[in-house]
C-alpha cells in the first residue's frame, strides 16, 4: 500500500449541461484533480453530505434548487468551502449576488475548460494558503483578535463566521493599519493578479464584512471608507 500517494483535490462540478460537464470534468481530471458531479441542486446538496470535498463548481440555472440556495446552504454548513460560480454572459446581477452570498469567484460562460482549471487552481491555492508563511501570526485591536494560523477571528470575544476570501481581506487590511487601498489594490494583493473581477467585487465584500463585524459585541468599527481613494483598517468607536 502506497501510503505516500499524492492527495488529490477533489472537485464538485454541478451543472445539468451534460457536455459542459464531461467536457470540464476530463480538462479537470487531466489536471491532476478527482471529480464527482451533480446535475442539479439536490443532488449537490447530497453529494455535499456523502462526500468530502475540496471545491465547488457551481452552476446558478439549476433545476430543484438553483444555484444561489445551494450556495446559501454550503455557507450555512461548510463557511470554509470554496465555490466557483458559473454564470451567463451579461448577467452582472448574477454575479454580484453570487458574490454577495460568498462566492470566492465567478467565470462566464461560454468559457475556456482550460481557463476553469486555472481559476480552480488559483482559488484553491489562495483558500489552502492565503498566508505568507513569514505573516503567520496573532494580530490584535481593540475589540478585535485575528490568528491567522488557525484562521480564526473575533470581536468583542465572539468568534466571526468568515469565509476565506473575508478572512483574507480583513487579514490584510488589519496588517496594515491606517493605509488605504484602492479596490485595484486590494484585488490584486488579496484575490490575486489572476483575478478578473471588477471593483464590485471589493465593495461586496468589504459590505458583508462590515454586516458581521457590526453583529458582534465589539463597540468598535474597523473598516473605513475614503471616499474617491478606497478602504482602510481603522478602529474607532461605533457612532452611538
Amino acid at each position: 500500500m502506497d501510503t505516500g500517494a499524492e492527495h488529490k483535490s477533489v472537485i464538485l462540478l454541478v451543472d445539468d449541461e451534460d457536455h459542459i460537464r464531461e467536457l470540464c470534468r476530463l480538462y479537470l481530471q487531466s489536471a491532476g484533480f478527482e471529480v464527482t458531479e451533480a446535475q442539479d441542486g439536490p443532488s449537490a446538496l447530497q453529494k455535499l453530505e456523502q462526500q468530502e470535498v475540496d471545491l465547488v463548481v457551481l452552476d446558478i440555472m439549476l433545476p430543484g434548487i438553483d444555484g444561489f440556495e445551494v450556495l446559501k446552504t454550503i455557507r450555512s454548513r461548510q463557511v470554509w468551502l470554496p465555490v466557483v460560480m458559473l454564470t451567463a454572459v451579461g448577467d452582472e446581477e448574477d454575479r454580484i449576488a453570487g458574490l454577495e452570498q460568498g462566492a470566492d469567484d465567478y467565470l462566464i460562460k461560454p468559457f475556456s475548460p482550460k481557463e476553469l482549471v486555472a481559476r480552480v487552481k488559483a482559488v484553491l491555492r489562495r483558500a489552502q494558503s492565503p498566508i505568507a508563511p513569514e505573516e503567520m501570526d496573532v494580530i490584535r485591536f481593540p475589540g478585535l483578535m485575528l490568528d491567522a494560523s488557525q484562521r480564526l477571528a473575533t470581536a468583542g470575544g465572539e468568534e466571526l463566521t468568515l469565509t476565506p476570501r473575508e478572512f483574507d481581506l480583513l487579514w490584510f487590511l488589519a496588517s496594515h493599519p491606517q493605509q488605504v487601498f484602492s479596490r485595484d489594490q486590494l484585488l490584486d494583493r488579496v484575490w490575486g493578479f489572476d483575478f478578473e473581477g471588477d471593483g464590485r467585487t471589493v465593495d461586496v465584500h468589504i459590505t458583508r464584512l462590515r454586516q458581521k463585524l457590526l453583529k458582534t459585541p465589539s463597540p468598535y468599527q474597523y473598516v473605513e471608507t475614503v471616499w474617491g481613494q478606497g478602504y482602510r483598517f481603522k478602529p474607532q468607536p461605533r457612532e452611538q
